[in-house]
């Protein structure tokens, strides 16, 4: 069988969890069956330098989204692409748009990662990018719960919509853990403190580093044990954060060190993760956490971090913005002993499995010969299947 011609789209291959996720589809996918092409727009990519080297790489002449639409109809055209894949709306929209103007048979799949809509003015938005949607052969749902929400605020028919968790590269994850090298300024937090707690994720309004800021300060006031704080990311609020931390008091406690290309060496050796966001689609950077075996609390931010943590069963719960109840299980989960510890690591660990890359792009390669199974079957007036 000719192997499936895929083009990927996305803005760029940056440090968000939609990149992330490209990226482990990309490095995974059969090469037996799928030929691979990356298309970004006019950007250097933090994770550009992962791109496994077989992958061929297009960059359109422009750094404006919707300016994006006729080069890459072009590239489409070009390439003979036979599936085009995108995720996020805003992405979606000009992929989908694409490929309507490159005149080919390709087909769109787009990924829905994010819980959104609530207010009139974004329902109505979600609304037309439905209405759009109506020309993607499939729409990918990273939960459960997002695919709720499509069907619900894009009137999308359940039918066309599959359930497909993000993938998380174990393989690699573990041999960052083992080959990893700390800058000796933040390995330095580590061995002068008795136990650290870390977060990751970008400093933006929906990842809600005040609350985790505040319970990390309601924390410091129930105990005396050296704890610190470390936050990995970059975002437009680090200096209103740093701020905050001044005004609690505890900014000689925490920690703000970036984006980092080895997170996982810095899961591995912090005693606890700790998300605070008000939304999750899926929830990554938890299932990559409990794949380093560290401890886990969440609010329970929905639909992600609930499902992920199957409702509490592999990390502690809290309600989104409470600081109290977060603080009470930070300190729960630093009570622990060594043997609760290990096992709440394994349990995290084997529920991890259910992420790993290579099972979870093997389901987003049967979507992709579907889509192409139904495509030829309708070429040759075949319907059946």
């Amino acid at each position: 069988m000719k192997k499936v011609k895929i083009v990927f789209f996305i803005y760029q291959l940056g440090a968000g969890g939609a990149a992330r996720t490209m990226l482990n589809i990309l490095n995974n996918i059969n090469r037996e069956k799928f030929t691979p092409v990356l298309v970004t727009l006019d950007y250097e990519g933090n994770y550009e330098e992962h791109l496994n080297k077989d992958i061929k790489l297009v960059k359109l002449n422009t750094k404006r989204l919707r300016s994006a639409i006729f080069p890459l109809a072009k590239v489409i055209r070009r390439e003979q692409a036979d599936i085009v894949f995108s995720t996020i709306p805003n992405y979606n929209t000009i992929a989908i748009l694409a490929r309507l103007f490159s005149f080919t048979k390709a087909k769109n799949i787009v990924r829905e990662a994010a819980y959104l809509g609530g207010s009139l003015k974004e329902n109505v938005k979600l609304f037309a990018y439905g209405r759009l949607y109506r020309f993607a052969s499939k729409v990918i749902a990273l939960s459960n719960g997002v695919k709720e929400n499509i069907v619900k605020r894009y009137k999308i028919n359940e039918n066309k919509i599959k359930v497909i968790y993000n993938p998380v590269d174990l393989e690699n994850i573990h041999k960052k853990i083992e080959t990893g090298i700390m800058p000796e300024e933040h390995a330095a937090v580590f061995q002068n403190s008795s136990q650290v707690i870390i977060t990751a994720g970008r400093l933006v309004k929906d990842k809600d580093q005040q609350t985790l800021l505040k319970g990390f300060a309601r924390l410091k006031e129930k105990t005396d044990t050296n704890i610190k704080l470390l936050i990995l990311g970059e975002g437009k609020l680090e200096q209103e954060l740093r701020q905050l931390a001044k005004e609690l008091s505890i900014e000689r406690d925490v920690f703000f060190l970036g984006f980092q290309q080895n997170p996982y060496m810095y899961f591995k050796q912090a005693d606890l993760f700790v998300l605070t966001s008000i939304h999750e689609g899926f929830g990554h950077v938890l299932a990559e956490a409990l794949a380093a075996g560290t401890p886990v609390v969440a609010t329970n931010c929905k639909p992600g971090a609930v499902e992920v943590l199957e409702d509490g069963k592999y990390g502690r719960l809290i309600p989104v913005g409470d600081s109290e109840s977060l603080a009470k299980e930070m300190l729960n989960i630093l009570s622990l002993d060594e043997e609760e510890r290990e096992q709440i690591k394994h349990r995290g660990q084997e529920r991890a499995q259910h992420f790993d890359a290579h099972g979870i792009v093997e389901q987003y390669e049967e979507v992709f010969l579907q889509v192409m199974k139904h495509k030829i079957n309708r070429i040759t007036g075949d319907e059946r299947a």
